[in-house]
């Protein structure tokens, strides 16, 4: 009996609507550790279950311990680590069920094994920030991989719609050359921004407990936003601005390309299928509405200096954006599972009812 229930509630899971609704529950839950992620590095406790080069004592273990002792850094670094397995759990459902009930689905399989694959990737990639102390390279690595990896279930998502569900037939385009260009190159520029950022917050040497000085890239410029002391992107004056101005550059490129794209969308939507024309239309500008919060968020953070709530929702919008331009990608790529052509003996039954 409980082995029938087991296995009826793996069939509706395993396909169809039951299947989406957990790629888009494990993409809420990417979201979520995301953010607790940069709750984290605020709160001091990046290095919260043990110092650098603790080796197995502060991960996975944290403090030596499976469970952390009644501590806040080390509660709040652990309640990551805690969410990040219940997202490994869900991403391997995701490919174990893509691989037992929908095999025929074979990007769909492809795409759940890679999530799975970058997953651990990912694990190993948290370990070795806490082991080598937090360094600037693994935390913006780190973060740029949980921006794939959120995007990556997104087309999982996508890819599950059913194999039978076939695309109407369409008398003009569903996007342009230029449009298929321009949107791939915002959703590159928006994901260098934020793994910029992420290298710039890595050098802010949260999490480490040393002291903020002056010199950390975060305000490098000082309260100076869009200028830089005295300049637009005065480069080479020291290491610290340098990654500040960096994140600045990726900021004004993915702006530029953001509003472009808009501007083209709105230019260019009399040529194609309406259906397309309207998604397009949406997505880029809830992209150019989130994209001007973010910049505002982004000069606020400057201009007030050092606000641990303001940091994480500056992060939050961020993966926002990054989810928006990701889905706009994957609408222009024209990403979804297509019905299989019909069989010759299937042609040879359709002629013979014509």
């Amino acid at each position: 009996m409980t082995s029938s229930r087991f296995s009826g509630l793996g069939a509706r899971i395993g396909t169809g609507a039951g299947y989406r609704k957990l790629a888009y529950a494990t993409v809420a839950m990417v979201f979520l550790l995301i953010i607790v992620g940069g709750i984290v590095r605020v709160s001091d406790s990046g290095l919260g279950c043990g110092p650098e080069g603790s080796g197995t004592d502060g991960w996975p273990l944290c403090g030596g311990r499976a469970v952390p002792l009644i501590d806040t850094h080390m509660v709040v670094e652990y309640s990551h680590r805690f969410l990040a397995a219940i997202v490994t759990v869900m991403v391997a459902m995701l490919a174990w069920f893509a691989w037992r009930r929908q095999r025929d689905n074979r990007p769909l399989v492809r795409t759940s094994l890679a999530a799975f694959g970058l997953i651990l990737v990912q694990a190993s990639l948290g370990g070795l920030t806490v082991e080598k102390g937090l360094k600037e390279e693994l935390v913006a690595t780190h973060l740029g991989v949980a921006m794939l990896q959120i995007a990556l279930i997104l087309l999982v998502a996508r890819l599950s719609r059913p194999v039978g569900e076939r695309r109407p037939e369409r008398t003009r385009p569903a996007t342009t050359r230029a449009i298929t260009v321009l949107a791939v190159t915002a959703a590159v520029l928006v994901l260098g921004t934020i793994v910029a950022g992420g290298y710039m917050a890595a050098g802010e040497l949260h999490g480490t407990g040393r002291e903020l000085s002056s010199t950390d890239a975060h305000m490098a410029c000082g309260d100076d936003f869009p200028s830089c002391n005295g300049g637009f992107l005065p480069f080479g004056t020291s290491r610290a601005m340098d990654i500040h101005l960096t994140h600045r550059a990726f900021m004004y490129l993915a702006s530029i390309a953001v509003l472009a794209l808009f501007v083209l969308v709105l230019a260019q939507r009399r040529r194609l299928d309406p259906e397309s024309a309207s998604a397009l239309t949406r997505l880029t500008g809830a992209a150019v509405a989130v994209l001007l919060v973010q910049v505002l968020l982004g000069a606020m953070n400057v201009w007030l200096g050092e606000h641990e709530a303001l940091i994480v929702v500056h992060l939050t919008v961020g993966t926002v954006l990054w989810v928006t331009l990701a889905l706009l990608t994957m609408q222009v790529l024209d990403v979804r599972q297509q019905a299989p052509a019909p069989s010759r003996s299937g042609r040879r039954v359709e002629a013979a009812h014509a």
